[in-house]
């Protein structure tokens, strides 16, 4: 979790987790948000905090740049 919240910061990125369904005892869904706009741009379809941290890794790799 830490090594893709550093790498989503990197491009202006944050990993939102859905804290009210981990407090129900339910695993919390994730969704990244665009830090200058603010908008969820992944994990919001079909309904909010639903990928995973598998699917936001392989997100993450799809959009961004690769490093050098």
């Amino acid at each position: 979790m830490r090594r893709l919240k550093r790498l989503a910061a990197r491009y202006g990125l944050t990993i939102l987790t859905d804290e009210k369904m981990k407090v129900l005892g339910h695993a919390g869904g994730h969704a990244v948000r665009d830090d200058e706009s603010f908008k969820v741009i992944y994990g919001n379809e079909p309904k909010p905090f639903s990928a995973s941290l598998e699917d936001i890794e392989s997100w993450l790799e799809a959009n961004t740049a690769p490093e050098e």
